[in-house]
């Protein structure tokens, strides 16, 4: 399957997030106002396959960019989840030289295994982190 992951709120169209956070648990109810604020003052990442045109995986990360980050609303379109492109937006997150040596942080109920294949670990039945690598 091919894809392309772009950074950057310019490259993300505000309307396509909220379609994807509508089919979470998370933020499904959350405010557009919130959303818009809540990307910009993120690092957003979108992820499209190169034949569909509308966004089919999306994250955001919020950080001090010098001892930690927080990986937040980590979606990807249901039409399309367990065929890797969760992993793939992961890995792409995970290589950006802005997270390297910080703590990473996040909180999820039921995808623990693929924040796992990235080295977090779970500290109660929700809250993961990744601790800090010098």
């Amino acid at each position: 399957m091919n894809y392309r992951i772009v950074q950057g709120t310019e490259h993300i169209k505000i309307e396509d997030v909220i379609r994807l956070l509508k089919m979470t648990y998370w933020a499904d109810k959350r405010p557009v106002e919130l959303i818009e604020k809540s990307m910009k003052n993120s690092d957003c990442y979108g992820l499209y396959l190169d034949n569909i045109v509308p966004l089919v995986g999306f994250a955001r990360v919020i950080s001090d960019y010098a001892t930690t980050y927080y990986l937040c609303d980590v979606v990807i379109d249901t039409e399309y989840r367990r065929k890797g492109l969760g992993t793939a937006l992961m890995s792409y997150i995970e290589s950006m030289p802005e997270y390297k040596g910080l703590r990473g942080v996040l909180i999820t109920r039921d995808a623990q295994t693929l924040y796992q294949k990235f080295g977090f670990e779970v500290l109660n039945d929700r809250a993961m982190v990744k601790q800090k690598r010098d």
